[in-house]
């Protein structure tokens, strides 16, 4: 698998990554070893989790991988803090004691002793920036991560936080934001991209399949064990299950046939090159489900192609952006 330079850093990571969202919790550790494996084989590197998945469960897997399965060294690690849960509540703190417990908490599940990235998982209000950010400074001077990112940072936020870590005193750099991107979801378009390509930033997007939905499992119904059948997951699919979406997904599947691809190929094929994208984070729910994911490492759009899947599903634009 090709390998790219994650913004302006000196990290180099696969271009496509493996999401781990699901590991712990509705993919169980064999599965979870068989993903690897398999992602592992077609020359992937990044592997991306968080701490708020699963209540740690993801990476309590991955820590048990890591010890089984593949040596450390071989994979770039990346994990979030910011965003726990307490049963069912979404509990989101960036202050610096939260973000470094969390970060002590991840480095024992995982069973390392530093991340290679390491990303406040969202932005909050309640919390000074430069707090939040200080607690980057801090975990990338004490050797616990050697990188720091943000995610689901808006394109002011985004600006702010990259340009207070580039004054002075010197600050640990931020690399990488991580944001939902496809082509169901194109909203970073308008100020995230153009943000992270002046400031140097690599992008992750996250759910790059539009949740599930760009696979066409969707066009006939919701199938038993998909994971909008999921009482973890089905609010979180049902956001494109709607009449824009079909038309997006119709028009992947007929781009696909034409091809003699799969719509996972086309779907991930058109994120992956999309400009400013470092690398797309693919989560599935088995082994075989991510295999057919990695096989568009082989596909490149043509140019019509992608033409015309821009089109079908161009975000909307007004004052100022357009």
């Amino acid at each position: 698998m090709e390998q790219r330079t994650l913004g302006r850093s000196g990290l180099k990571v696969s271009r496509l990554g493996l999401g781990t969202m699901t590991w712990g919790r509705d993919t169980d550790e064999h599965e979870s070893g068989d993903q690897l494996k398999a992602f592992l084989e077609a020359g992937g590197t990044l592997l991306d989790t968080a701490a708020g998945y699963g209540d740690g469960e993801s990476e309590r897997v991955i820590g048990g991988l890591l010890a089984s399965v593949v040596e450390r060294e071989e994979v770039v690690l990346a994990t979030k803090a910011g965003i726990s849960r307490r049963t069912s509540e979404r509990v989101v703190d960036t202050s610096r004691k939260a973000l470094l417990d969390s970060l002590d908490q991840s480095l024992r599940r995982l069973g390392t002793e530093y991340v290679d990235l390491w990303q406040v998982h969202t932005w909050s209000d309640g919390v000074p920036l430069e707090e939040t950010l200080g607690a980057l400074d801090t975990a990338v001077s004490s050797g616990r991560t050697r990188y720091a990112g943000i995610s689901n940072y808006s394109g002011w936020q985004t600006g702010r936080a990259v340009t207070w870590q580039a004054g002075w005193p010197a600050r640990a750099p931020i690399v990488s934001t991580q944001m939902e991107y496809s082509l169901l979801e194109r909203g970073i378009e308008r100020e995230v991209l153009p943000a992270a390509a002046a400031l140097g930033l690599g992008v992750l997007p996250w759910s790059p399949l539009g949740r599930g939905v760009l696979t066409g499992k969707y066009r006939g119904g919701i199938p038993a064990d998909s994971r909008a059948a999921s009482p973890h997951f089905a609010a979180f699919v049902e956001r494109f299950l709607h009449e824009r979406g079909r038309r997006i997904v119709d028009a992947v599947a007929t781009a696909a046939e034409g091809l003699g691809a799969t719509p996972v190929e086309v779907a991930l094929a058109w994120v992956r090159d999309a400009p400013g994208v470092t690398a797309p984070i693919v989560g599935a729910r088995t082994a075989a489900q991510l295999r057919g994911s990695l096989t568009a490492e082989s596909l490149t759009l043509p140019p019509e192609i992608r033409a015309a899947l821009d089109d079908v599903s161009a975000p909307e634009r007004g004052y100022p952006e357009a």
